[in-house]
């Protein structure tokens, strides 16, 4: 018994050193590390009124520069077609901002669509009262009797000759309103009409480029005409969903204006991108011409909404018959996006 006993014994013992030790943990294998996923900027369609020109440098800068991305949105430009209606695309849902005069934004906001400015583009009314420089017409009063072309009895032109005439205390009746469509350096070359109406950084400027002198009459004898020119809108419904995109639109539109400015050059070299057969030294002197508008004065553009101007224009406009009713001035505006 004790000779069987021996060799199984051993047997256990040595299948006993083939088992693993207890106290033996086998190592975890490595989890890979995942690299992080980048944050998704939200998106913003933002229409340019107008086909490509140098006015909207600042927004090609802003582009560049990256300057919507470092704010916090990835915009899309879209300019609009020459046919195409000025809200057309935003009431649509195409476009989530546009580039439009404050006036005009409150004749819309009356016929009901849902616009709130939330920046300032242009931070000076541009438009006045384009004589010839030899003319006798010295200042607004003179143009009692006298011929004045506008392209139309609608928007910023004729809103401003209204200013015009309402400062020298005429009235329609005092002139003859003249519309040469916008054809007003051949009207006034033309000797058609005595004065016309226009945009100091751009009918003026044409003008010069193309050898008619003339003299630029402002609206107002004193303080700032009560309009606000163009503006970055969106609608009240877009601003309450994305605060942060409208706010991100709104300070790289402002880094845009404030780039150009700094260096005008540059941006006449990127917006001849966008302008094929640009002419540069026009172009150079429609951005010099712009930059006074947008700066308003200032060192630099901050973009503010002031809504006191907003309310004088709404008033003025009431009592000029361009809205049949007050304007709800605090919901046209959001002073808050830029902290005016």
């Amino acid at each position: 018994m004790r000779r069987f006993l021996l060799p199984l014994l051993l047997l256990l013992v040595l299948l006993a050193g083939c088992a693993a030790p207890a106290t033996a943990t086998p190592s975890a294998p490595a989890t890979p590390t995942s690299p992080a996923t980048p944050t998704r900027l939200p998106s913003a369609t933002i229409g340019l009124s107008y086909i490509p020109n140098v006015q909207f440098a600042p927004f090609y800068l802003a582009e560049a520069d990256a300057a919507f991305t470092t704010a916090g949105v990835d915009a899309t430009l879209r300019h609009h077609g020459s046919a195409e209606g000025l809200f057309t695309a935003i009431t649509a849902g195409q476009e989530d901002f546009v580039i439009a005069g404050g006036d005009e934004a409150l004749q819309a906001r009356e016929n009901g669509v849902d616009l709130v400015a939330v920046g300032t583009y242009y931070a000076s009314y541009p438009v006045e009262v384009l004589v010839p420089e030899q003319s006798q017409i010295a200042s607004l009063a003179d143009l009692r009797g006298a011929r004045i072309g506008v392209p139309g009895r609608y928007g910023e032109s004729w809103f401003g000759l209204l200013v015009a005439l309402k400062t020298a205390g005429l009235t329609e009746d005092d002139v003859e309103v003249v519309e040469v469509g916008y054809t007003q350096q051949a009207a006034l070359a033309g000797d058609k009409v005595d004065a016309v109406v226009g945009f100091s950084n751009n009918d003026a400027v044409q003008f010069g480029l193309a050898g008619v002198p003339v003299r630029g009459l402002p609206l107002t004898s004193a303080g700032a005409p009560p309009l606000v020119s163009i503006s970055l809108l969106t609608t009240r419904t877009y601003l309450e969903a994305n605060p942060e995109t409208v706010r991100a639109v709104a300070e790289g539109m402002v880094a845009g204006i404030n780039a150009v400015a700094a260096d005008p050059a540059r941006a006449v070299t990127l917006t001849a991108a966008q302008v094929p057969g640009m002419d540069a030294t026009a172009a150079r002197a429609t951005l010099d011409a712009t930059i006074i508008v947008m700066l308003g004065g200032a060192q630099q553009a901050d973009g503010a909404v002031e809504v006191d101007r907003w309310r004088a224009m709404a008033d003025f406009m009431l009592a000029q018959g361009l809205l049949s009713r007050p304007a709800d001035v605090a919901a046209a505006t959001a002073p808050e996006v830029l902290g005016g």
